[in-house]
């Protein structure tokens, strides 16, 4: 997987507002493969879990109510150079900061409800992928 995969969930706050068709539609106008796709909610032990690197941060009470808050939709997307692709397609974290039409820019309302997520790393993507999907949900 490595290299050419990549991990990203659509968030509660764009779920709710329905951009699922437009957040898909341009990870795949942007050269994006879908190869594993599902809508699913994080329990809090999920929360918990996937974001335990931020454990001792301030922000991991909110981020782990946030994401809990109501579905998301998880993909594992293939393309060359996928992760640092992806990264730059979805914008800064900040959608303010966010270069124009990324998909921050376009649907992120602030820091914290930033739409998307997106792996900073390929061992991430994969850590992540395997988190969200089965080995026989990946195609």
């Amino acid at each position: 997987m490595a290299g050419n995969r990549t991990f990203t969930m659509i968030k509660p706050d764009a779920v709710e507002k329905g951009h699922i068709g437009g957040i898909l539609e341009q990870i795949t106008a942007s050269g994006f493969k879908i190869v594993a796709l599902k809508m699913t909610q994080m329990t809090q032990a999920d929360a918990e879990e996937f974001y335990a690197i931020h454990k001792e941060r301030p922000f991991f009470g909110e981020l782990v109510e946030f994401m809990t808050r109501g579905p998301i939709v998880s993909a594992v997307l293939e393309k060359e150079n996928a992760v640092e692709d992806f990264r730059t397609l979805i914008g800064a974290t900040n959608p303010e900061d966010a270069a124009e039409g990324t998909i921050r820019k376009k649907y992120a309302e602030s820091v914290g409800e930033n739409a998307v997520h997106g792996s900073d790393s390929d061992e991430n993507a994969q850590i992540e992928a395997a988190f969200h999907f089965s080995g026989r949900e990946i195609f």
